[in-house]
């Protein structure tokens, strides 16, 4: 039981859908798969919040716990002949802003916890401890920063390879091509096996991509089918209860994490695979109630509740291990996480679809040490596809996930009418604004890449929410639907069918990062509806490297670099990653950008330009 001060707001507790300030409200942290209401319950629950006051605490259980953030509260002692001010109220109000309070945690299983304290003396400062308790943010390789997209389930070599051929030929910017159930033998549970089917060479599959510049990710979730070779030696490591009639792996044991993950080594990771999609490792209480049993057991000692708090984030380092000991990099996908996973190179998903709530996902997240990603698939209309999109390359991974249409989503957005190949008349249109967007994040990748470095090498959080940086800005309390990317950029989205929406900006100067005009901060920006671009603000005085916008990250055009001055340019631009260092600083003086590179870094500048005001004679351009 710890105090609540007056107007002491709680954040944090993982991934959270609904709500980002959590005084006054019960958050149970159970693992649950797509949650429908406002109760705690998550993919990806965390037992650690932060305070408004400079304070974060980890309650280390993996049972489920239960935060009571103020409502719980010490049983009165005085009696009142009559109501304040002799009114009688028809019920008693919530926790008032004003009011001091506790925080109670609530384990009715536990034997005994330990409770971690991290000190500020900001915020931010005790998510950066957090995360490098942790073991520091990760740092993804570049190819896991580019476009990523997921094929139909049910396309084979073929189909991706035409897939693949039309994006390189159309100029749609992928690094990343992902393969749903449909490569698997048997699915649900999954036979690790290729489906010989659909994919008659995989290594020839694998290689013909790779020389295109893709890079493959696989789907899978971790229970064995019978038929699996992993399915024998796997036998004795796993739960004494099954899902979708195939073996829970007890991942808490070292031995079963060691066959599963050298499994995935020799067969899959060997001929070429960069990744993998872990898919329903959380629980299922609203979605069918699928998953194993609380009561369940496993040889390593935990029950079925202590396996579901743990199983998403073991079933990655069963993978991450395999990459790990053989020096390869991995950026890859999980549907649940838990505690300490800032350094795991995994994304969460979620099969959820509202866009709101995966804006809010992504601000949450930044509490926690957390990645999300608010991946975009079909949509209701053009706008709201577009809003996805510009969402999504604004985002820690920039996917479009096409598991269940036959065309990307630009050429048809009716389900039906898409796998019945009946394209939309306007989608070369429609294809073509897509791309533009999808430029964006190619453009982004240098800047996206040193927020990254800066999350491994002292914790800060390359995707945050505004309250982290500006704790006293009121404002900021409760926006879950705005967000920093780096130190430099302001990222605020509109939703479909919105006619605008309204943000105030942090304190001091700021410019638009379409026109270069100056916004003055502390006060409220009116934003008029306009799907052409997303809003995003740039801190004045930043130096903001766009890099030439090409297919793939593995094109050497990649690295040639058009310097964007917003300001007076005092914020010069460093980026420190194990490859090496790129420093870009402006001179006003001289008119000038000068560069420092160390190590394997093999940039070039293209060309500057003044935001705002005319380029210089390289002619670059700017979005």
């Amino acid at each position: 039981m710890l105090s609540l001060a007056p107007h002491e707001e709680i954040y944090g507790f993982g991934l959270q859908f609904f709500s980002m300030a959590h005084r006054g409200k019960r958050r149970a942290i159970r693992v649950n798969a797509d949650p429908r209401a406002d109760t705690g319950d998550s993919h990806a629950p965390i037992p650690f919040y932060i305070s408004s006051r400079g304070y974060g605490i980890l309650v280390d259980t993996a049972r489920y716990a239960t935060f009571y953030c103020g409502e719980s509260r010490p049983k009165p002692a005085t009696f009142l002949a009559e109501a304040p001010g002799g009114i009688v109220p028809l019920y008693s109000k919530t926790l008032e802003d004003q009011d001091t309070s506790q925080v109670l945690v609530e384990i009715p299983t536990a034997q005994g916890i330990d409770v971690y304290l991290f000190a500020g003396p900001s915020m931010l400062d005790v998510v950066r401890r957090y995360n490098l308790f942790s073991g520091g943010g990760v740092l993804p390789p570049e190819w896991g920063l580019g476009v990523w997209y997921r094929a139909a389930s049910s396309a084979t070599e073929a189909d991706i390879a035409s897939i693949a051929a039309e994006f390189r030929e159309r100029n749609i910017p992928c690094d990343v091509m992902g393969l749903e159930a449909g490569w698997h033998s048997h699915a649900y549970s999954c036979s690790f096996s290729w489906n010989m089917s659909r994919f008659t060479h995989p290594e020839n599959f694998v290689r013909h991509l790779k020389q295109q510049n893709f890079h493959l990710n696989l789907w899978e979730h971790a229970f064995i089918h019978p038929s699996s070779p992993l399915f024998e030696p796997m036998c004795n490591l796993a739960g004494n209860t099954a899902v979708w009639g195939g073996l829970v792996p007890d991942f808490q044991d070292a031995q079963a994490r060691r066959v599963f993950g050298e499994y995935h080594r020799k067969h899959l990771i060997d001929i070429g695979i960069e990744g993998f999609k872990l898919d329903e490792c959380d629980n299922s209480d609203f979605t069918g109630g699928w998953s194993f049993a609380e009561l369940s057991q496993f040889p390593s000692g935990v029950d079925g509740e202590q396996m579901h708090s743990l199983f998403g984030l073991l079933y990655q380092r069963a993978l991450w291990e395999q990459f790990l000991e053989h020096g390869q990099e991995t950026y890859s996908l999980v549907r649940s996480s838990g505690a300490l996973a800032a350094p795991y190179p995994f994304v969460l998903y979620s099969d959820l679809y509202d866009h709101r709530q995966f804006v809010r996902a992504l601000v949450n997240a930044s509490f926690s040490g957390l990645l999300w990603c608010p991946e975009v698939r079909d949509a209701t209309s053009e706008e709201d596809l577009i809003r996805r999109l510009q969402t999504v390359v604004f985002s820690p991974l920039a996917m479009i996930n096409g598991w269940y249409i036959f065309n990307p989503p630009w050429k048809q957005l009716d389900r039906k009418k898409n796998n019945a190949n009946e394209l939309s008349p306007n989608w070369k249109e429609l294809e073509a604004r897509c791309r533009e967007i999808l430029g964006w994040r190619m453009q982004l990748i240098p800047y996206i890449r040193a927020a990254f470095a800066r999350y491994a090498s002292d914790g800060t959080p390359p995707f945050r929410a505004l309250a982290l940086d500006w704790p006293d800005v009121p404002a900021f309390r409760k926006t879950d639907d705005a967000w920093m990317v780096g130190d430099r950029l302001l990222v605020a989205p509109l939703f479909a069918g919105e006619a605008g929406r309204d943000l105030t900006l942090p304190p001091g100067l700021w410019h638009d990062f379409w026109t270069g005009s100056t916004v003055k901060g502390g006060a409220t920006v009116e934003m008029t509806r306009d799907t052409r671009n997303i809003p995003v603000f740039v801190k004045s005085g930043a130096v903001l490297p766009l890099a030439t916008v090409t297919n793939s990250t593995s094109d050497a055009e990649s690295r040639a670099l058009h310097v964007w001055i917003f300001g007076d340019g005092s914020l010069p631009f460093i980026c420190e990653t194990p490859a090496g260092k790129l420093q870009i600083t402006w001179s006003a003086a001289s008119r000038s950008v000068s560069v420092r590179q160390q190590g394997n870094q093999r940039y070039s500048i293209a060309g500057w330009a003044q935001a705002g005001l005319e380029s210089d004679s390289s002619g670059s351009e700017h979005g």
